[in-house]
């Protein structure tokens, strides 16, 4: 059965990103943890700001041999032939059959369809010591809820730590 997994960084107040997409503030010790559970899983869905935001990080080269869905309800080119697009988060998941775990990776409207649906297995947030005033939160406005149970806790560098949980079925 597939596991889909939603992994993200925040601020300590819930943002993924400043107002203007930038996510400078993010710390290399958590892009290597992403990054690693990225590959290790061979996929990531993000939606389509997110993909133009990753695409243009010099780092986005460790994902080179990842199947990679951007969702979107506009056409558009991507990158690469392994980066396939879908209009709905099923139908990303469609393209993904094959593997046993998904990243979903944002962003904010994106992470919160995939919640609607129903669809997360697990979290995984990995807190940034930082407070933003403004920007784009971990979940877009939607009518949903779901209850999670701490599975762990780890800390990613002296002052960042990860949240693990399970979203309660």
């Amino acid at each position: 059965m597939l596991k889909v997994i939603l992994y993200m960084a925040i601020s300590i107040n819930g943002y993924i990103a400043k107002e203007d997409d930038n996510t400078n503030w993010i710390s290399g010790e958590e892009w290597n943890s992403y990054s690693r559970m990225v590959q290790k899983a061979g996929n990531l869905i993000v939606g389509h700001r997110t993909y133009n935001i990753l695409t243009n990080q010099p780092e986005f080269a460790e994902f080179k041999d990842v199947k990679l869905v951007v969702v979107s309800n506009t056409d558009f080119q991507t990158l690469s032939a392994n980066h396939l697009t879908a209009r709905t988060p099923k139908e990303a998941l469609a393209l993904l059959k094959d593997f046993n775990e998904v990243i979903v990776a944002g962003g904010g409207i994106l992470n919160a369809s995939f919640m609607k649906d129903d669809l997360i297995d697990e979290i995984y947030i990995d807190i940034e010591p930082l407070a933003i005033g403004k920007g784009i939160k971990l979940f877009a406005d939607e009518d949903f809820e779901a209850n999670l149970i701490l599975l762990k806790t780890n800390k990613i560098s002296d002052n960042e730590i990860q949240l693990h949980y399970a979203v309660k079925k």
